[in-house]
């Protein structure tokens, strides 16, 4: 039986263990400029920099997880071919910089080639490790386009 991975704010192991600490402003970063703004110009490389080689990245909504950069770039793959236009946006953020955790509450616009439009409120929820993400959570509000 796996136990699940939680963090105390009181884990002084954790804190010791994660030399490389951001600020709020660095985690929103991440998150919002780094992270979403390089998924909505389609850059691979940049939305992998955000995450550490053995990320483990769930959609909660619907029971399927990506490991590694391996994974979440076939994802990524998928998402990019499969859409013209991606946009996420009007976020509301919230983070705790001493667990090193963002959560966002945002929108998501999508159009694929042949006019289709998609659009989402979704939530997701970053574990940042050594100023990269660690595991990441995707909660969905329509169909998984993350497959």
């Amino acid at each position: 039986m796996t136990r699940p991975i939680t963090r105390s704010l009181t884990d002084n192991n954790n804190l010791e263990r994660d030399m490389t600490r951001l600020t709020r402003e660095q985690l929103t970063e991440l998150a919002i400029t780094s992270y979403f703004g390089n998924v909505d110009k389609k850059n691979m490389q940049q939305v992998l920099d955000c995450c550490h080689e053995d990320v483990e990245f769930t959609i909660q909504t619907d029971n399927l997880t990506h490991s590694g950069h391996t994974g979440v770039r076939k994802m990524f793959e998928n998402l990019f071919s499969g859409y013209e236009e991606i946009w996420h946006g009007d976020f509301e953020v919230a983070v705790d910089d001493v667990a090193q955790t963002v959560c966002a509450r945002f929108n998501v616009y999508l159009k694929d080639a042949q006019g289709n439009e998609t659009r989402l409120r979704n939530c997701n929820f970053w574990y940042v490790e050594e100023g990269k993400f660690r595991r990441v959570f995707v909660f969905m509000s329509g169909e998984n386009v993350l497959r």
